[in-house]
């Protein structure tokens, strides 16, 4: 078993680079002033914002490996199509089995600053109830796919976070986006669904990875675009 075998792009070139694209329009904005005010209802600094995007983008390469589940059949080297994304499933040798790895950027970042947004806003109670109500729409709306894991559609997360954010707390709406809708897509798309993953000849299982890496990319961007439009919204009237 190589290691250099865990770690791989989540999603197929092309849809990759439509992420690090929007990576690359939000770089601008911030650079332009725009989303700086938004960043900062976040919680943290356009630059610590940044560095959290790019560092996820950089992380989702990285799987950890956690636990292994003996297979019958391993499928490998192939791109799966789900809900108009492009998955890709690693190239692997002599893999007898599924791994279970936890994604870098996809679960690891997240949840360090989820906890650090939790501490700093202590929405605790707000927080909890959001990531439930998101687990259980990612929880219903996930599928196990042979080959690559478990799956969902890749904007249920985000629209998910916006409503749940929206209607809990429009003061904290983007700190709440981010932390409800990242451990809300966690636990129920992937953690539990893990019972799920046996059987389905997946190379890599990766928590916060292949299936679910994309939503919970786009998750960090919609919270900045709540924080956006709370400035709207907190402003009086005529000014």
């Amino acid at each position: 078993m190589s290691l250099s075998e865990v770690h791989y792009l989540p999603l197929a070139p092309p849809f990759f680079f439509i992420l690090v694209g929007l990576f690359v329009i939000l770089l601008v904005l911030i650079q332009l002033g725009v989303l700086r005010y938004a960043y900062m209802r976040l919680g943290i600094s356009s630059g610590a914002a940044l560095l959290l995007l790019f560092a996820s983008l950089i992380g989702s390469y990285f799987n950890i490996p956690v636990a292994y589940l003996p297979e019958q059949r391993v499928l490998a080297q192939q791109e799966i199509d789900f809900f108009g994304m492009r998955y890709v499933v690693p190239v692997v040798a002599q893999w007898p089995g599924t791994l279970i790895a936890v994604n870098v950027g996809g679960a690891v970042i997240p949840t360090m600053m989820s906890v650090y947004l939790l501490v700093r806003h202590r929405l605790l109670g707000e927080a909890a109830l959001a990531t439930v109500a998101v687990a259980a729409v990612c929880y219903w709306l996930s599928r196990p796919i042979p080959g690559l894991g478990i799956a969902e559609p890749v904007f249920v997360p985000s629209v998910a976070t916006a409503i749940v954010a929206l209607l809990l707390s429009r003061e904290h709406a983007a700190p709440l986006a981010y932390v409800g809708g990242s451990l809300g897509t966690l636990i129920g798309a992937d953690l539990l669904n893990l019972g799920n993953i046996r059987g389905l000849g997946a190379p890599v299982a990766s928590i916060g990875g292949a299936g679910t890496f994309d939503g919970i990319f786009l998750i960090g961007i919609v919270a900045v675009l709540i924080a956006s439009l709370s400035r709207s919204w907190s402003r009086p009237r005529g000014s």
